[in-house]
């Protein structure tokens, strides 16, 4: 489904550089003005869109950030969690996101709904896109043929299907990209903007970084461990730096 205002979202975020906007219960961040704020700062810097959890957060960015916006809830309890069912999604979307994330993969939806009737159900009920979070090249090709939009490579290593990646999972943006007419996001472990780029070169057409830019407890670890990693005992059992 794609009418001229879903060609206009399209081509906004073409090529280039999506902010994910998340944080969750228990960390100091964890507030829905603070990801707005986030939002508008990652809007500032040359995002061209959002994407968000939570339906406080998703309304308050539509309502804030002059920016298309991803979004979706995540649900503890089951395999499929990222808006794992069809009230959630059209939930999302009254919340305001143009275009709503799901899980796209193969498995079994908790409202026992297919793929393909789920995504269906989005677009007549509520009227916006949907972003197919997929973890496999099998994945976005059922997803694809289900209806979904955009393709993302969101689960790449944490279904079974594949590896995880130290950095992103390029090969599956590859496959992906070269297997479907629609667009494929490339979102996952993307860490530096070298990595955000070889993903455009793989053949994404647009990149979603989150932690890297929204996660400063993430952040701060890397440095972390890296300094850690650098300091060398001594024969007396001092630290060196």
């Amino acid at each position: 489904m794609e009418t001229a205002e879903h060609h206009a979202i399209l081509g906004i975020i073409e090529n280039r550089l999506v902010v994910s906007c998340q944080s969750y219960p228990g960390e100091p961040l964890r507030d829905a003005r603070t990801m707005m704020l986030f939002a508008k700062a990652a809007v500032q810097g040359g995002a061209s869109a959002i994407r968000a959890q939570g339906l406080e957060d998703i309304d308050l960015i539509h309502r804030n950030v002059p920016a298309p916006q991803i979004g979706l809830v995540k649900i503890a309890g089951d395999d499929v969690f990222i808006t794992p069912t069809l009230e959630h999604a059209l939930a999302v979307a009254r919340a305001g996101a143009e275009i709503v994330a799901i899980d796209g993969t193969r498995r079994v939806r908790p409202d026992r709904l297919t793929l393909q009737q789920t995504i269906a159900a989005i677009h007549e009920q509520a009227g916006a896109l949907v972003m197919a979070d997929c973890g496999s090249l099998d994945d976005g090709l059922a997803a694809s043929d289900a209806g979904a939009d955009i393709v993302g490579t969101t689960l790449a290593g944490y279904t079974g299907d594949r590896h995880k990646t130290d950095g992103p999972d390029l090969e599956l943006v590859r496959q992906l990209a070269g297997a479907l007419s629609i667009p494929v996001l490339a979102e996952g472990r993307i860490r530096t903007p070298q990595q955000a780029a070889a993903a455009l070169e793989a053949g994404a057409y647009s990149v979603v970084v989150g932690t890297a830019i929204t996660h400063p407890t993430s952040i701060t670890s890397w440095y972390v461990d890296a300094l850690a990693a650098a300091v060398k005992p001594t024969a007396s059992g001092q630290l060196l730096g």
